[in-house]
């Protein structure tokens, strides 16, 4: 019977590898520790989100053993691909091919991401949707669902710029597929985004981010 499946992308935190786009003001090993804390929060919120397979895309190849300690209860499989869009491409369509009936992958970058958007993407799938975007602020997206393997939508669009949502519903329109939109949310790349993360949380229920939470309790003073 056909099954949904829920993936991340995550890279083991390495120090001067991790988040070094919020270095200044953090270091290299703060800036890793962070990202560990969203990885934990990421987790955290897959697991809010019902009825789904949950996997761990991972990078480096060696670090299987890092994220089966970090989350027993998730499937991991390596990324595979000299891209992001390849890779991408590679995720879904693997996880179609193996008997999901839809498949969607979100970053690790949105540790507050609402649960609700994540669910959302699926019943977005089933209904007449042949893909689901979730937009971010800055012109990529969050999180993109499929129930049928589409390697050109993931391959031929350009990663990492400010079109990559608008290249994206074009080049969807342009091969026939319908497309579904969720809530616009935003990944913490730059300081300016970690001071929105900080924002958010001040006025966010205790519960939520609960790692990330208390690592920006530890850098009070510091951003």
């Amino acid at each position: 019977m056909p099954h949904n499946a829920l993936l991340v992308v995550a890279k083991q935190p390495a120090a001067g590898q991790t988040k070094t786009r919020l270095c200044p003001p953090l270091d290299g090993v703060t800036a890793a520790a962070l990202y560990e804390c969203f990885l934990r929060d990421t987790l955290a919120v897959m697991r809010e989100v019902a009825g789904v397979q949950r996997t761990i895309a991972f990078l480096p190849e060696d670090a299987a053993g890092y994220f089966r300690d970090l989350a027993p209860d998730m499937a991991l499989t390596a990324q595979r691909g000299a891209d992001l869009g390849e890779r991408l491409a590679n995720l879904l369509g693997d996880a179609l091919a193996a008997g999901a009936g839809q498949a969607v992958v979100m970053d690790s970058d949105s540790p507050s991401l609402p649960p609700a958007y994540v669910a959302q993407a699926f019943a977005a799938l089933d209904g007449p949707a042949d893909v689901v975007l979730g937009p971010c602020d800055d012109g990529g997206y969050y999180l993109i669902g499929l129930k049928q393997p589409q390697p050109r939508l993931l391959r031929e669009v350009p990663m990492s710029t400010p079109t990559v949502v608008k290249d994206t519903l074009t080049l969807a329109a342009e091969l026939g597929l319908r497309t579904a939109l969720l809530p616009p949310w935003y990944d913490v790349d730059t300081v300016a985004e970690l001071a929105q993360l900080q924002r958010e949380l001040l006025a966010a229920p205790p519960e939520q981010c609960p790692a990330t939470r208390r690592m920006l309790a530890q850098l009070a003073g510091r951003l």
